[in-house]
């Protein structure tokens, strides 16, 4: 497992964040007794809206006194999850990224409008195969 991930329960009274577990499709991790504990413990089947998910890095987002669990994702699985939580524009920005390879587009151009989108370096560096020195030099 390559990240990390939470799953979290939102109350009736708390705005929708995250990505409901649903629309992620099929997490390795759903398949463990520690989730399948959590949630029987919690009373909720994986498929209810209430049941959410976001990247590690997002873990800002999850409302205050939420319940939580940390869950390993695979690189794959975190993408689909990053991919369901972010905004529609970095989505669209990721899958530029991810075809940067086969296009003459402006690396420099692409790897700014990214990061000013949001999108962590890291991240950038991972979707387009720079070397993460490279971005640092397309910031300055």
């Amino acid at each position: 497992m390559a990240d990390e991930a939470f799953l979290f329960l939102l109350d009736d009274r708390q705005p929708l964040s995250g990505a409901p577990l649903a629309a992620v499709g099929t997490l390795e991790c759903t398949g463990t007794p520690a989730v399948h504990g959590w949630l029987q413990a919690h009373g909720v089947p994986a498929t209810s809206e209430r049941v959410r998910v976001v990247p590690g890095d997002a873990e800002g987002v999850v409302p205050e006194g939420a319940e939580r669990l940390p869950v390993p994702l695979s690189e794959e699985e975190a993408s689909r999850v990053r991919r369901e939580c972010a905004p529609r524009s970095v989505t669209d920005l990721e899958y530029e990224l991810l075809r940067f390879r086969e296009t003459a587009q402006d690396v420099r151009a692409l790897v700014q409008r990214a990061l000013t989108a949001g999108i962590p370096a890291p991240r950038v560096a991972r979707l387009t195969g720079l070397d993460p020195r490279e971005i640092g030099r397309f910031t300055g």
